[in-house]
């Protein structure tokens, strides 16, 4: 009897999760070793570079032949050490973040980026967000770190949420959103890239960002008899808020913001329960005039951000070189 009560159910469960606790523990702990290893081998070769250019190779043959079964110690990855040792001269922030990721995303990260800034943001972020290497990858090359860290954000999320929702909220934004997965047509209208970023939701949540769980495009609201269609209705796990999404075409009006405003206003009247943050409005255009928009929403009642997208035909040179093709997206992301 006891084997089918949910008292006994329950408890299978919790033993399942201290197990899995357990692993993730015993994996990440067996990454931190490695990690610090892989620093202190890097400390002592350069420690010896007057040895001279062969010291390496030398150094990878007797490794293999001591550790015949060991992997890792080519002479590619022992350079690679030098310069991870090099780069992160503060041990203690080694054990501290980067000893949290894969070996793989550090090398990720010390071929791709030069700035100590920069790469430290993604050490965080990769951390957070739990990114593979190919995903790490994609977010390096779509330039991330730009978009999201250092933009020119417009919203009024300051002056219309209670902290700590408005300062994560502000994180969240990116300017210029980038969806550049959408097979981009000359004549594309509003409902053509809607429909694009929903056929591929799992691009589209990528590249929102953690947190974000797609509820429905066109989603139906009801108000005083008349019906209303959002372009687009999520809801943050993080912020504990629905996210309301507006595609525009064309350049930012005053007007779209208004809407926006409304749809906020409805949301947070049909759909908010009380355990609910306020409804955030995330208002896309292919362009906007920052001080108009800033203008715009210095006196909107509802929290509303503003934000440019691009597909890849807008994107400027310099950066649609640095980006993988459409393809080598799709294959990466199927791959993930």
């Amino acid at each position: 009897m006891l084997m089918n009560s949910n008292e006994y159910l329950d408890f299978v469960q919790m033993i399942k999760q201290e197990i899995q606790c357990a692993q993730y523990k015993s994996a990440l702990n067996v990454n931190k070793e490695m990690i610090m290893l892989y620093h202190s081998i890097g400390r002592m070769i350069n420690e010896r570079k007057s040895w001279g250019n062969k010291f390496i190779e030398n150094l990878a043959a007797d490794i293999r032949l001591s550790f015949p079964e060991a992997k890792g110690y080519s002479v590619r990855n022992l350079k690679y050490m030098a310069k991870f040792a090099a780069t992160y001269e503060n041990e203690e922030f080694v054990q501290r973040a980067v000893a949290q990721i894969p070996w793989g995303h550090t090398v990720v990260l010390l071929d791709k980026i030069s700035d100590s800034v920069i790469r430290d943001w993604y050490v965080k972020k990769t951390i957070e967000n739990g990114w593979t290497r190919n995903v790490l990858i994609h977010q390096i090359e779509s330039g991330l770190y730009h978009r999201q860290a250092v933009a020119d954000k417009i919203n009024n999320f300051e002056n219309r949420l209670p902290a700590p929702q408005s300062e994560l909220a502000v994180q969240t934004m990116k300017d210029p959103y980038i969806f550049d997965f959408i097979p981009f047509k000359e004549d594309m209208m509003e409902r053509d890239i809607e429909q694009a970023l929903v056929k591929d939701i799992t691009k589209l949540l990528l590249e929102l960002g953690t947190g974000f769980a797609f509820l429905g495009n066109q989603y139906h609201l009801n108000v005083g008899g008349d019906d209303f269609y959002i372009d687009l209705l999520f809801y943050n796990l993080n912020l504990r808020c629905y996210v309301v999404i507006e595609l525009k075409m064309g350049e930012f009006k005053p007007d779209y913001a208004g809407q926006l405003n409304f749809y906020l206003s409805a949301v947070d009247s049909i759909l908010k329960s009380e355990q609910d943050n306020p409804t955030i409005g995330l208002l896309l255009c292919k362009s906007k005039n920052n001080l108009v928009a800033e203008y715009t929403l210095k006196d909107m009642s509802k929290p509303i951000g503003v934000s440019a997208y691009k597909v890849t035909s807008d994107l400027p040179e310099s950066l649609s070189k640095q980006l993988p093709s459409i393809d080598d997206i799709q294959k990466r992301i199927a791959n993930d």
